[in-house]
């Protein structure tokens, strides 16, 4: 058996490593929230408040944000084809996690970064743009 495969670019591990560490740190955010240390990171008891009254789609469209982007990630590092599936499912959680925060609630004041949001967009759409991009050069399998 064969591998039809092609060698990976440099680049590819450039943005693997690099979408892994920031898409850690969104794991880290949304375990911190999950496992109610919010404290820990000196949020007040509004903002605290906030996490805790997430209605479980919200939650769920935050969990297939961040955990979507971090798998795809370490796929894109693993050459997998499924990287490409990976990232579409985070961009999905991420359109979920952005409605439930600028249509159907308000974001407790000093939480709200546009910079960041735009910062997480971008990211996440690159990521999928790549790992298509990726799959259709034959470098995932």
């Amino acid at each position: 058996m064969t591998n039809s495969r092609r060698p990976a670019p440099w680049h590819l591990w450039a943005v693997g490593v690099v979408t892994l560490l920031w898409n850690g740190v969104g794991i880290a955010s949304y375990m911190m929230t999950r496992l109610g240390r919010l404290a820990d990171m000196g949020m007040t008891a509004d903002q605290i408040s906030y996490f805790d009254t997430f209605p479980a789609w919200a939650n769920s469209a935050w969990a297939l944000g961040v955990w979507g982007a971090f798998f795809a990630s370490i796929l894109l590092l693993l050459r997998h084809r499924w990287a490409v599936a990976a990232a579409a499912v985070s961009v999905v959680g991420l359109l979920g996690t952005t409605i439930f925060q600028h249509v159907v609630t308000t974001v407790p004041e000093g939480m709200s970064s546009p910079a960041i949001e735009g910062l997480i967009w971008a990211t996440t759409l690159f990521t999928l743009w790549y790992a298509l991009r990726m799959k259709r050069a034959g470098v995932l399998g």
